[in-house]
């Protein structure tokens, strides 16, 4: 089952070098990505309230802990997002060219930004569990604007090709490996643990989502990034009911 959970994590993550490739091969437009970033966007909003909120809850009937575990999460998140911004990782989503800082902070960003995506695709399959099809799907179609986005303003910043393939190459395996991890730490994990750590990644996906995917989204498109954020979350409740 670690296997598994480690190959959830790659495969999931492996959208991270797709769309890193896509860019490198051709350049697509600021807006095609900020159009694309909206959309995943709201896949991982719904994902986080149907597949981890609202799991969490009947998991643990409502207990205080897990909420207090949501907003650690999210402060957890923030507070690594600042360590990040200070060592050049704070446009590491941007598709303009910002990304003005050296190659670790965007590299460290990243990883910040995938680990609890990753952590949660492993706790699902605890226990005989089976992957959700709407959080690998949502994460799935988060992952890959922000590559897009990523590598196209780390090409435009004047980064080597190469190294951008091999940063985002590093970034799939570390993500596989953090799978693995949720999957191996929290094998033993009480009902009550379990929806912790759940609320404590949703926090931490959410509070990502507002301080870099959306602002972007909306640099890039304007008000229509509303419109593809709301598409976004529809299509991930869709397949989260069926």
């Amino acid at each position: 089952m670690i296997l598994q959970a480690f190959a959830a994590g790659l495969l999931a993550a492996s959208a991270l070098l797709l769309g890193s490739i896509i860019a490198v091969l051709r350049p697509v437009k600021t807006r095609t990505v900020g159009l694309i970033m909206a959309f995943g966007s709201g896949a991982l909003i719904s994902s986080v309230a149907y597949e981890l909120v609202e799991e969490a809850f009947s998991m643990s009937s409502g207990n205080l802990w897990v909420g207090v575990a949501f907003f650690l999460g999210a402060f957890t998140f923030y507070v690594g997002d600042i360590l990040i911004e200070r060592v050049g990782g704070a446009k590491r989503k941007s598709a303009r060219g910002e990304q003005s800082g050296a190659a670790l902070g965007i590299v460290l960003g990243s990883i910040l930004d995938g680990i609890p995506e990753s952590f949660v695709l492993g706790i699902s399959l605890v226990g005989g569990g089976t992957l959700s099809l709407a959080y690998f799907s949502g994460v799935l179609l988060s992952n890959f604007p922000e590559g897009l986005s990523s590598t196209a303003g780390l090409l435009k910043a004047g980064y080597e090709r190469k190294r951008t393939l091999a940063m985002w190459v590093l970034i799939v395996v570390i993500s596989g490996v953090s799978a693995a991890l949720g999957y191996a730490l929290l094998g033993d994990v009480s009902p009550l643990g379990g929806a912790a750590m759940l609320t404590f990644a949703g926090g931490a996906i959410l509070t990502m989502l507002a301080d870099s995917m959306m602002p972007e989204a909306f640099k890039d498109t304007g008000k229509l990034a509303g419109l593809l954020t709301t598409f976004g979350f529809a299509v991930i409740w869709v397949l989260g009911v069926r």
